[in-house]
């Protein structure tokens, strides 16, 4: 982000007057520093208004930048990331699975109901 700063001309001066972020935060945004951001939304929204000042691409910039830091702080609530919702070492039966297995279930119980109700 620096460089691209620099080859429009920009100061980190005129990106705080017009985002009102601290220059200390947006030193930290261009060193990838994000211990030194508020985290979340606002983290996202400070790359998009410096993003916005450069004249590049504000999405394409937070969706950089989150990809940067995908199990950081700045993520949380994004919806440019895609979260897992089971746990580490966990898997997922594919849905032929769950059908042949369904199947299996079914045809079993079928069999056990006819050989009841024949007796």
């Amino acid at each position: 982000m620096r460089q691209a700063r620099e080859q429009r001309g920009v100061t980190l001066r005129q990106i705080a007057d017009a985002t009102k972020i601290g220059i200390s935060q947006l030193e930290a945004l261009e060193r990838n520093d994000i211990s030194r951001l508020p985290g979340g939304i606002f983290s996202r929204a400070f790359v998009r208004s410096y993003a916005v000042e450069i004249g590049v691409d504000p999405e394409q910039t937070v969706r950089d930048f989150l990809a940067q830091f995908p199990h950081d702080s700045v993520t949380v609530g994004s919806p440019h990331v895609i979260v897992d919702e089971h746990g580490p070492g966990t898997r997922r039966l594919p849905p032929r699975a769950l059908m042949i297995l369904g199947t299996v279930v079914l045809v079993v119980a079928v069999i056990l109901l006819w050989s009841l109700s024949s007796r």
